[in-house]
């Protein structure tokens, strides 16, 4: 199933991050586990945000990919099901 995960980070995790050199690091480790289809960063709220929109097999996978998030930024995150145009248009198929 494709999910969007929108990790909101603690602005002073981030600042902690950012200074030591880490965050890009953390970043990278990250788009190389979950292998985005698409990644997208930028303030939210006032708050720096990414938005990944990856592939989930199963949900015993959502664990493993919140965690990081969790123990290493204090992030906020949300996981939501999302589709494309494809898996709409295939859904909408089967209301008639």
């Amino acid at each position: 199933m494709r999910v969007m995960l929108k990790a909101t980070l603690d602005t002073e995790k981030a600042n902690e991050a950012i200074r030591s050199g880490k965050l890009p690091e953390l970043m990278k480790e990250t788009m190389d586990r979950l292998h985005p289809e698409a990644a997208y960063f930028g303030p939210v709220g006032g708050r720096r945000t990414c938005m990944l929109f990856i592939e989930l097999e199963d949900s015993s996978q959502i664990p493993p990919t919140g965690e990081p998030f969790f123990s290493l930024l204090n992030a906020e995150v949300e996981m939501t099901p999302v589709m494309n145009a494809e898996d709409l248009h295939k859904g909408l198929s089967q209301l008639r």
